[in-house]
């Protein structure tokens, strides 16, 4: 006897059809792949089955692994820009920004380059457009958004490390982001 999830009609019912699909439900499996082990450890046969797919179309639509993993990066990106419209939750944007930082973060140790196969930047670009008329020279502002970035991302891959090495365990998390967002608004500053 079969389980259910592995009857060829249970198959059926939850595999994506059509190419608009097909192509979401390998981002999204791929997205969450790369997230958990990077896509070094994820194999192309792997996300197309969590896809509900045959590994040929990840194929047929993405090419290479290289083109998969930049396919993924401004598939998160947009995503997260999506959620930064302001209907969404807090919790929702946090979310996609750990699955995007992890993916980001694990491509980069996998030895892909990241900066360069994502094609489109919309956080950065935003954060960057709202800090720019406070600087007289765009470098200054460009480095402001970088070590903004920088600490946000140190915190938000790094926290229960950082936590360890500095001692603030109990720090309600409440003020820990308190205390993030009040430097980063520092950071952007002209210096």
């Amino acid at each position: 006897m079969t389980t259910p999830s592995a009857s060829p009609s249970a198959v059926q019912e939850s595999a994506p059809t059509g190419r608009d699909e097909v192509v979401a439900a390998i981002l999204d499996s791929a997205a969450d792949m790369f997230a958990e082990r990077g896509p070094g450890a994820a194999s192309i046969r792997d996300i197309a089955a969590r896809a509900h797919v045959n590994h040929g179309l990840v194929f047929r639509h993405f090419g290479t692994k290289e083109n998969l993993v930049a396919a993924v990066l401004d598939y998160l990106a947009a995503e997260l820009d999506n959620l930064a419209d302001g209907t969404s939750s807090p919790d929702e944007i946090d979310v996609a920004t750990t699955r995007q930082l992890r993916v980001i973060a694990r491509a980069l140790l996998d030895g892909y380059p990241a900066g360069q196969l994502q094609s489109s930047f919309p956080a950065a670009a935003r954060l960057l457009g709202n800090i720019r008329p406070l600087h007289d020279t765009e470098e200054g502002a460009r480095l402001g958004a970088a070590n903004a970035m920088a600490l946000l991302l140190g915190w938000h891959l790094f926290e229960p490390f950082v936590r360890s090495a500095t001692g603030l365990h109990d720090l309600p998390r409440d003020k820990q982001r308190e205390s993030m967002f009040t430097e980063v608004g520092r950071l952007v500053q002209p210096h």
